[in-house]
């Protein structure tokens, strides 16, 4: 592949990432949502973050097993309980990765 052909698969995808964020924009940004489908997207992140955290938290090897002792999972949820109680997103990574850490040296 040449330059021109690097540069036009960039635009593409730049495109096709931009898209599909834009056009919903465009037609919502003008109209007013029902009370009860803004709560519903409120929800979408935590389920998205849940489904992407949950099995790598309590599940491990291939194919993938249940397994509540990993030190993944008991780092999580002190750092869970922080991040609820102070709503600090720094403190929070910090806390985790201090934890995670500590694990590291135990386990």
């Amino acid at each position: 592949m040449n330059q021109s052909d690097y540069l036009l698969l960039v635009l593409g995808m730049g495109v096709v990432t931009y898209l599909p964020r834009w056009v919903p924009l465009l037609f919502l940004s003008r109209r007013q949502l029902p009370q009860w489908f803004v709560e519903w997207l409120d929800l979408l992140p935590v389920a998205i973050l849940s489904a992407l955290l949950a099995p790598e938290l309590v599940t491990h090897g291939v194919p993938r097993c249940l397994s509540l002792s990993q030190a993944k999972l008991w780092v999580a949820l002190p750092t869970f309980v922080f991040a609820l109680k102070t709503k600090s997103l720094g403190g929070t990574v910090l806390v985790g990765m201090a934890l995670y850490w500590v694990a590291g040296k135990i386990f």
